[in-house]
Formats: C-alpha cells, structure tokens, sequence
C-alpha cells in the first residue's frame, strides 16, 4: 500500500494491522506562521513582502489578474518585481507545476497570492513545491 500521496504515513493500529488514516496515532501540521485577512490589509501587503527580503514575487491571482494591478504597482514603487501567475479553478497537480515551473524560469525568491480560494491555494502549493529554489 506504501504512504499516501500527501506524504504522511499510515500507522499501524492496536491490532498491528495497518487500519488506515484513522489510526494515526501522531501528526505535525505545518502552516502559514501569519495570515493577514481582511478589509485594509491588502495596503500593507508591500511592507510585508518587502520586510521578508523578497525583491521578486511570483503573484499568484484569481482567474484573471487584472485586479492585481494596484498591488504590482505599489510593489514596483518599493523595486519589487511582480510576475502574475493565475489560478484558475480548483489546485491540482499540474497548476502548480506550471506555477512552480513560472517561479524557477522567473527566478522569483517569493510567493505572493491575491484572491479567493482558488488563488491561495494555488499559491501555497507553488510555494511549498518551490521552496529552496
């Protein structure tokens, strides 16, 4: 059966059996370390991108992008280089390989996302599968 596709392992139950998801006994959830949601806070998106050092964003958007131009914009006045990347409908693999791919050929050293689900989600996964790059 071997390990799930998200990477975590089954473990074996009381019984010594592998039972499935449902006898993990332990597990780590790693996550964002700040969130920052909610009327306002898209102004001070620049600050935060600029104080984590990043100098160029891969800016993941909703379908179409044209409601990240005031981001970019303010991004470019601090020299911060904003390439779009949109993500459209649910995130599946192949979304965010071509993401991740758009980063490395980009040479971006950040993610950025704007949006609803579809757009963070997107964005997570292109981060997570292009860390260290």
């Amino acid at each position: 059966a071997g390990a799930p596709a998200s990477g975590c392992r089954r473990s074996p139950g009381r019984s010594g059996r592998d039972e499935g998801p449902a006898a993990v006994d332990a597990f780590e959830f790693a996550t964002a370390t700040r969130i920052l949601f909610g009327a306002g806070r898209l102004a001070g998106a620049p600050a935060e991108i600029a104080a984590l050092g990043v100098r160029r964003v891969l800016l993941v958007t909703g379908r179409s992008g044209d409601r990240s131009g005031a981001l970019r914009a303010s991004l470019a006045e601090r020299r911060i280089s904003a390439v779009p990347f949109a993500a459209a409908g649910e995130t599946t693999v192949e979304p965010a390989r071509a993401g991740t791919e758009r980063a490395r050929a980009e040479r971006r050293d950040g993610v950025g996302a704007l949006g609803g689900g579809s757009a963070l989600h997107g964005g997570k996964a292109i981060a997570g599968l292009a860390a260290g790059v």
